[in-house]
């Protein structure tokens, strides 16, 4: 069986590094991919973005697979015209992917099927948005550009000067380009914070185990919104009843709402939830495995992945059975690049990689890196690794992931020292929704 991998991060190296561990012993092509897939994958320079080149690619290798990553060529359609290629693919198309590509679709969505999520106004131009935010008497607020802005369009604005001044930088200055021209406003929750990805073919759900990720560059989720500086999974606080009361009320009435709009969707549906004292409510969806979430779940799981995503792609999820999962606890730090989440170092070297995979139950997941004429593996963006480690508890897989992570080397490099650690989202402290 071969399989073909759409992405260049740590997921996309999660995700190869997991099948390449199936039964089936399938034959594994990523797009671009970078250092990490290369030792697991054969890696085809092709930007993700290619939606042509990739359909080409994939009919030359007569791939029985397609697994797209990142949100970028989800948006665009690829998963459409690989379906119309005859190429099975696991991804929704361009409607499904809308979810994720626009907050005012979700928005409207959510309140058209009476999902949970924070009250909402929508904007098309500043001047009305403005004015309603001069108006509240409630704060924070939170501001969100529509599009896909990676990880950087939320803003959690504590009075209306700061808001405004949101409001101005993305729908005036429009320096998140087109995702900005439309924005939503929308209240502050309160409560613990928390990822549920499920996987579905429209049809049926198959959940996955819980994870939390930390968005804030900073310890004590300070200093600007990231695409995530590291992860943990299982989440405590996310009881079993509150799982069940995610999948009733949220992951269930998505899927129909989604059949309702016949919107077909086979793929993973990931929710960003707050844990509210009036129960849980959706923050965000995401349409693919979270990054770093993913390496984590990946860790964490026993079954074979590759039969899963396969009977997605083919709509037969029903065949399958739950997937066994590791009970111990997954930590995963992210090692980021001097000037990250803005403009980042690159090239440096990096060291240390053999000495990190050394320390019991770690292994280092590639997202940013690239090897120099000189055969160097260097920094080539802004996450540059995930560290994961398994653990018996969260205090020991702690231990271990920081111990690894120490072990690597290049200049510039920084992280969290508090993944694992995570507190109530209170208004008066937080800065991200």
């Amino acid at each position: 069986m071969k399989v073909l991998v759409v992405g260049a991060g740590g997921r996309e190296h999660a995700l190869c590094w997991k099948l390449a561990q199936s039964p089936l012993k399938p034959e594994i092509v990523c797009v671009p991919g970078n250092v990490g897939t290369a030792t697991v994958a054969r890696n085809v320079a092709l930007k993700v973005t290619d939606v042509a080149g990739i359909v080409k690619l994939a009919q030359k290798e007569a791939v029985d697979l397609v697994v797209i990553g990142p949100e970028d060529p989800l948006v665009l359609g690829l998963a459409d015209k690989l379906r119309a290629a005859g190429i099975h693919t696991f991804g929704p198309g361009a409607a499904g992917a809308r979810l994720e590509g626009s907050k005012v679709f979700t928005k409207d969505l959510l309140d058209k099927h009476r999902i949970p999520t924070a009250t909402f106004k929508r904007f098309d131009r500043s001047g009305a948005a403005k004015s309603y935010l001069e108006g509240c008497t409630t704060w924070p607020q939170v501001v969100k550009a529509d599009g896909l802005a990676a990880g950087k369009g939320v803003f959690v604005c504590h009075d209306a000067k700061s808001a405004c001044t949101a409001v101005d930088e993305v729908m005036e200055k429009k320096t998140l380009g087109s995702a900005g021209a439309q924005i939503v406003v929308e209240e502050f929750l309160v409560g613990e914070e928390a990822s549920v990805l499920a996987i579905t073919d429209g049809e049926t759900i198959l959940i996955l185990e819980p994870v939390m990720d930390h968005k804030q560059v900073g310890d004590n989720d300070t200093g600007p919104n990231t695409g995530g500086m590291g992860v943990f999974s299982p989440v405590p606080t996310l009881t079993k009843r509150l799982q069940r009361q995610v999948e009733q009320r949220i992951l269930v009435p998505a899927v129909h709402a989604l059949r309702r709009e016949e919107i077909e969707f086979r793929g993973v549906l990931f929710v960003g939830i707050m844990i509210t004292d009036s129960g849980p409510k959706v923050l965000e969806f995401n349409t693919r495995f979270g990054d770093p979430e993913c390496q984590a779940l990946m860790r964490r799981m026993k079954s074979d992945l590759l039969p899963i995503l396969d009977a997605t792609a083919r709509g037969k999820l029903s065949d399958i059975q739950e997937p066994h999962w590791d009970p111990r606890v997954c930590v995963g730090v992210v090692a980021a690049a001097q000037g990250y989440p803005g403009n980042v170092r690159k090239n440096d070297v990096i060291d240390g990689l053999e000495d990190a995979e050394i320390v019991p139950e770690a292994v280092v997941f590639h997202a940013g890196t690239a090897r120099s004429m000189r055969g160097e593996i260097v920094t080539a963006g802004g996450r540059v690794l995930c560290v994961t480690a398994l653990g018996d508890d969260i205090t020991a897989a702690r231990k271990s992931a920081y111990d690894a992570y120490d072990r690597v080397r290049f200049e510039g490099k920084f992280c969290r020292r508090d993944i694992g650690v995570r507190r109530r989202v209170e208004p008066e402290e937080s800065s991200r929704p």
